[in-house]
């Protein structure tokens, strides 16, 4: 059963995506090259406590980080600790926050400083499969046209989706029913229904789809060693368009 909020956890909902899209923004504003990663979530955890919301993922199955950091060829699920941010590299921060009983979860990712343009390309498909599969988070539509968009929309550019990692239902929990990969049929899967709240997290791969897991257990990386991007936002179903609860104005942006 895919759960439906009802208005009054639907208002709920938005405080914790609003704070989750603070933490975000927050973040990524300190990211530069000498960095560590440890610094980053140590700023996150700060950005959380201000927000007056806490880390949906310390400690989640284990999780040993505020917030998952992901560089270059790491596609999510980064621990974060001692490696220093360079310039040029890509980091893929994802963030998941509780406040009130409730979870925002959201991603982004950030290039330091001029990167190379094939790479940059990769990050506006990305980002552009994020819109288009949010404009078919209808009311009436089928999961499957929001997983397919992604697919088609990043295939067309010469890229490939991970298929091993998926989006997903979010509300108390952060990860409830249904599943929503990045890839799928058309007309295919559940009918969308208003109070429905999905976590639609594009993972786009500049080479092969595969990955791997490393030893730790968490990061996962490109089979091939190319670089990954990631996007997310947290959405809410509507009888009319849909009502991104993470928006934040460098992301998406009209």
């Amino acid at each position: 059963m895919i759960p439906i909020k009802t208005p009054k956890e639907i208002e709920r909902m938005r405080i914790a995506g609003q704070a989750t899209g603070y933490v975000l923004d927050r973040t990524a504003a300190v990211i530069h090259p000498g960095i560590t990663t440890k610094e980053v979530d140590e700023a996150a955890a700060q950005f959380i406590l201000e927000s007056g919301g806490r880390s949906a993922f310390l400690g989640y199955r284990g999780f040993a980080g505020n917030i998952c950091i992901s560089v270059n060829e790491e596609v999510v699920h980064g621990i974060p600790g001692p490696r220093k941010i360079q310039y040029g590299d890509i980091v893929k921060l994802d963030i998941g926050v509780i406040k009130g009983g409730w979870v925002g979860d959201t991603a982004t990712t950030v290039p330091v400083g001029l990167i190379d343009p094939a790479v940059q390309k990769l990050l506006d498909v990305t980002e552009e499969s994020l819109r288009v599969a949010i404009g078919f988070a209808v009311e009436g539509g089928r999961l499957g046209d929001i997983c397919a968009s992604v697919e088609e929309c990043v295939a067309a550019h010469g890229f490939t989706v991970v298929r091993e990692f998926v989006g997903h239902g979010v509300g108390r929990k952060l990860h409830e029913e249904p599943q929503v990969p990045n890839f799928g049929k058309r007309g295919t899967g559940p009918r969308l229904k208003a109070g429905m709240t999905l976590a639609i997290e594009p993972m786009v791969n500049m080479g092969v789809c595969g990955v791997r897991i490393l030893n730790d257990g968490w990061t996962v990386v490109t089979a091939d060693g190319k670089p990954s991007s990631h996007f997310e936002h947290t959405v809410l179903i509507t009888n009319r368009e849909p009502e991104i609860l993470t928006w934040r104005e460098k992301t998406l942006s009209k």
